[in-house]
């Protein structure tokens, strides 16, 4: 590296917000060449952005042998291999593209992240994300302990980079964990505990995330817990809240996929966030080009500077209990074991958190959930959850295998109807 990298999250926080969030692809391709013409086509969209390199699926499980043959045989895989690309390679890519004004976050996907951060630190580059319960639960059969230690490991490595005057970022995946049908109380309770883990061992940048889902009205009561609940726990002030676009089913229609990817836009930028992972148009048809990308985060830059510009007023959500929810499930949590890792591993085994319709073997799989009338996910069965009276499952409704379906592809129907005017 030719100088020292941005506080990535400094950056965001300095740049996004008041409405107008940074935006950045989910961006990743295996030919150097290829991912080198992404980024730099990202630093020059007509928005504020920072740069992706997201990791192939190989890298996140492991399977060295398996990049290796695939760079050998000049096979295109799913993301960018940057534990298996020479350096040099890697600092090629990079040439022209990172700088003080386009800071780069490599993502990745892994329950065993060690190989990934070392060479994120022998390179230099300061910002990635994930936690030891968003990157393991819903991926594969890694216990949770393992996954924990993984991740303790990683967190300690990755602080290297302070003996190097380098501030290094991770973002918590924990708001966005099979976030599709799991209610966002439990989300925002995930992220706020993976971040605490982060501080833990030794991070002082962070982000947490937290997904859209089916209902705009319940995002924006669930940023808004939070936000709130950050502000009263992390340690740290340098922290940010990303939003992601949704991140189930996508509308198959071009008009459903515009329409909700200006609402994901308007979430953002209604509730403060700093920065938004977008989608495209294109995501439920196949891997979006470099051009599909870059039109995806011009759109999400202008939807949200109109927002920010047209002086929007929002209403202020209903209080229906996300805080309250999530502040208990935190504190219970937290109260478990002093090693927060630990607590979250005694967590998951006594079933204080339990994410639905997850069928990793250290989830107990005793909760249940559903999409209501309005929208609004739902606990239909809160199994051991500590919740609080106000927020507890009322009676529910029988769960089946063709409501569940109906649930998983709400969204896709909802926005794949027909288009408003103006909308073709």
């Amino acid at each position: 590296m030719c100088c020292l990298p941005v506080d990535f999250g400094e950056f965001v926080r300095h740049r996004g917000g008041s409405g107008v969030p940074v935006v950045q692809p989910r961006m990743g391709f295996s030919d150097p060449a290829r991912m080198r013409a992404g980024l730099i086509a990202t630093r020059r969209a007509d928005a504020v952005s920072v740069g992706t390199i997201t990791v192939d699926s190989y890298t996140r499980v492991g399977d060295s042998d398996a990049v290796r043959t695939a760079l050998r045989d000049g096979a295109c895989l799913n993301g960018y291999p940057i534990a298996d690309h020479p350096a040099d390679t890697t600092r090629q890519v990079l040439t022209g593209a990172l700088g003080p004004d386009f800071p780069v976050q490599v993502r990745h996907g892994s329950a065993s992240p060690g190989r990934i951060v070392r060479t994120l630190v022998a390179l230099g580059l300061n910002a990635t994300e994930g936690g030891p319960v968003s990157y393991c639960l819903p991926y594969g059969r890694t216990p949770l302990t393992e996954s924990v230690g993984n991740w303790t490991r990683a967190c300690e490595e990755f602080t290297g980079l302070l003996d190097l005057g380098i501030e290094p970022h991770l973002e918590t995946f924990g708001g966005c964990m099979m976030g599709q049908l799991c209610p966002p109380g439990q989300l925002v309770a995930i992220s706020v505990l993976e971040a605490l883990f982060f501080d833990q061992h030794g991070l002082r940048s962070l982000s947490l995330s937290y997904a859209q889902q089916t209902s705009a009205e319940q995002d924006r009561e669930a940023v808004a817990a939070l936000r709130r609940l950050c502000s009263e726990l992390l340690p740290t002030d340098n922290w940010h809240v990303v939003v992601y676009a949704y991140m189930g089913l996508f509308p198959q229609t071009p008009h459903g996929a515009r329409r909700l990817l200006a609402t994901a836009a308007e979430l953002a930028a209604s509730t403060g966030a700093e920065r938004l992972i977008v989608k495209t148009a294109d995501e439920a048809h196949g891997i979006p080009t470099i051009a599909e990308n870059v039109s995806a985060l011009e759109g999400a830059a202008r939807a949200t500077a109109l927002h920010h510009s047209g002086g929007v007023k929002v209403p202020t959500p209903p209080d229906t209990g996300i805080y309250d929810e999530a502040r208990a499930l935190v504190h219970a949590v937290l109260n478990l074991d002093d090693d927060i890792g630990a607590a979250l591993v005694t967590a998951f085994r006594c079933g204080y958190l339990d994410i639905p319709y997850c069928i990793h073997p250290d989830n107990l799989g005793r909760t249940r959930s559903h999409i209501d009338a309005e929208g609004r996910l739902r606990w239909t069965d809160s199994g051991s959850l500590p919740l609080p009276r106000r927020v507890k499952a009322g009676p529910g409704r029988r769960i089946t295998s063709s409501g569940l379906l109906a649930d998983l592809s709400y969204v896709r129907r909802k926005f794949d109807a027909a288009p408003v005017p103006g909308d073709e």
